[in-house]
């Protein structure tokens, strides 16, 4: 057997400091002698994706693949499908699943996201032959695979489980529905610390952790925040000024708006002098902090920047699927550092902050790591995106929380019949709602499940404004190509986010590792909405059983169609 890793002969890095954005290349690559038979890994922070490849003269009485497992010290598992052949077909209701060796999996692609971050498995993947009732398996190949421990060196990313995991939610915590049931106005951060630690998986941790990084008085933290509620992030910011952190936030606020209100009230134990308002009539809708180190005279020297998707608030942090980025890169924290002073400066004029943004953060193409920020005039963010979903010619990957221009729609659907394989959810029905990439299924993000199916805690939306599940805002373009290109941060992606909100985003390219991170969140994400959608469009109650021959190979091996070209590009090929 070959096993190595394989290399872009030239990756790309930061060339503003002496560190590259993530860990060396994670993906794990392993063929048998003849390359007949491979399997290629693709770690994230907390999940494998594992892509099969079999030659076509070895698919003839396939009946899928057998995965096995084996995390650090504990003993090899076979991992669970929850379909079986016919004859043995389950319903929902009983929620049974079969080890793979029984059920194999019927599919080229098969994520595990059951693995905390930092861990390293060992996989086997067996070729299955045989009969239903008397299943063989082939030799297998086995490689190991190390998952983000979330402490990479430059960047790390942190997504939280929120309501996209519900139904694992509900098994690991039953004593939650009834809780919910007895007490349905209990705030999440008065629930039991196990099951609001699950849903917040690290996130609420990282932010906590960033503003514990500043040390008394020979620290800095300046906050740039839409949305200030969240007790516990509020009470680490007081905490920090109150040992002597020099602490500034900058605020959205707007004439008779609640969410002013509730903002200035979680800001009533920090000092006028210490905050200013952003007065717009659009919405200050950035939400990251700046570290910085002070020297003579107060200068800061900025030293990381945490950014993202999060708002500071219980939907945020625990409802909504989100995002935190954090940056351990000085001139990366001091573009966000000099934007923060701009409108420091004149926190009531945002004309004067579109028209510094217009002239001193054009769109830069070429580099590495690019980061953006609006209002700005003309649109050239939005074409940047065009363009970068547009040079997407393997794959695309993208979660979006609300309604887009026609031109970014339109790029993101692609030309009819190109062979661009497309895996993504807009929580904002339109053109787009959910999107399957043979572009004959589309669905709902929200489908909302207010009757629960079996597994399932009942769903609400209390202090929702809108049915907003999927708050995070993140492209991956050619994921399973050595130059993937990612786009995440506040950026809706829309007309005005562009040229009336304050947003910031990212562009980052030629990083495999950071888009295996964002990459496997969106295949996540994407996977359990679709099937929570057709749950409640059919009404589903029993799942379709696995087929009794190499039927299911047939469309993997026809060429030109999309799970042909899935499984050749996701194996790397």
């Amino acid at each position: 057997m070959v096993d190595y890793q394989r290399r872009a002969p030239y990756r790309l890095s930061i060339q503003w400091n002496s560190n590259k954005i993530g860990r060396v290349n994670m993906r794990r690559l392993k063929t048998n002698q003849n390359d007949d038979f491979r399997i290629k890994a693709y770690a994230g922070t907390n999940g494998v994706l594992l892509a099969v490849d079999l030659a076509e003269s070895r698919r003839a009485g396939l009946l899928g693949f057998a995965f096995r497992q084996k995390e650090a010290a504990k003993p090899w598992q076979w991992l669970l499908n929850s379909l079986t052949f016919p004859g043995r077909a389950h319903t929902l209701a009983q929620w049974n699943a079969t080890p793979s060796n029984l059920a194999p999996i019927q599919k080229f692609r098969w994520a595990d996201y059951s693995i905390e971050p930092g861990t390293t498995c060992r996989y086997r993947v067996h070729p299955v032959y045989g009969t239903p009732a008397a299943p063989v398996l082939g030799e297998p190949l086995e490689l190991s695979v190390t998952t983000d421990d979330g402490k990479p060196a430059g960047h790390r990313v942190i997504f939280n489980r929120a309501v996209a995991a519900s139904q694992a939610f509900g098994r690991k915590f039953p004593e939650m529905d009834q809780l919910l049931s007895q007490q349905p106005e209990l705030p999440i951060e008065d629930w039991p610390a196990a099951p609001r630690d699950w849903l917040q998986h690290g996130l609420l941790d990282q932010i906590l952790a960033f503003i514990g990084r500043a040390k008394r008085t020979a620290w800095a933290l300046d906050i740039a925040i839409y949305e200030y509620e969240l007790k516990a992030i509020v009470d680490a910011v007081n905490a920090a000024y109150k040992r002597g952190v020099q602490v500034r936030v900058l605020y959205h606020a707007k004439a008779g708006d609640d969410q002013t209100a509730q903002n200035e009230a979680s800001l009533a134990k920090i000092p006028v002098a210490k905050k200013r308002a952003r007065v717009t009539s659009r919405i200050f809708h950035d939400k990251f902090i700046v570290l910085s180190k002070l020297g003579a005279g107060g200068v800061r020297t900025p030293q990381a920047v945490l950014c993202g998707s999060t708002n500071f608030t219980e939907n945020g942090v625990y409802r909504q699927a989100n995002v935190v980025h954090v940056a351990d890169d000085k001139m990366l924290a001091a573009k966000y550092l000099e934007l923060f002073g701009q409108i420091w400066s004149s926190p009531d004029d945002v004309a004067a902050t579109r028209k510094w943004i217009s002239k001193n953060n054009p769109i830069d193409a070429s580099s590495a790591l690019f980061a953006g920020f609006s209002p700005r005039s003309g649109g050239a963010d939005l074409a940047e995106f065009i363009r970068v979903i547009g040079g997407a010619d393997r794959d695309l990957l993208f979660a979006t929380a609300f309604a887009l221009p026609d031109d970014l729609l339109n790029a993101l659907l692609g030309a009819e019949h190109d062979d661009v394989l497309r895996y993504g959810i807009q929580n904002t029905a339109s053109r787009i709602t959910g999107f399957h990439a043979d572009r004959t299924a589309e669905f709902t993000a929200t489908a909302l499940l207010t009757n629960g199916l079996e597994g399932w805690v009942k769903e609400g939306l209390k202090g929702q404004r809108g049915n907003l599940l999927v708050h995070l805002k993140a492209i991956v373009a050619n994921f399973t190509s050595d130059t993937p290109v990612v786009i995440s941060g506040s950026h809706n992606l829309s007309a005005s986010a562009s040229n009336g909100n304050d947003e910031n985003y990212l562009i980052v390219r030629g990083d495999t590792d950071l888009a295996d991170r964002y990459g496997l969140e969106i295949i996540r994400f994407y996977e359990h909405y679709r099937f929570r959608y057709y749950a409640k469009l059919l009404k589903l109650q029993k799942v379709q059983p696995l087929a009794m021959d190499d039927a299911w190979t047939r469309p993997y091996y026809q060429p030109g169609n999309l799970k042909s070209l899935s499984r050749l590009r996701f194996s790397g090929r």
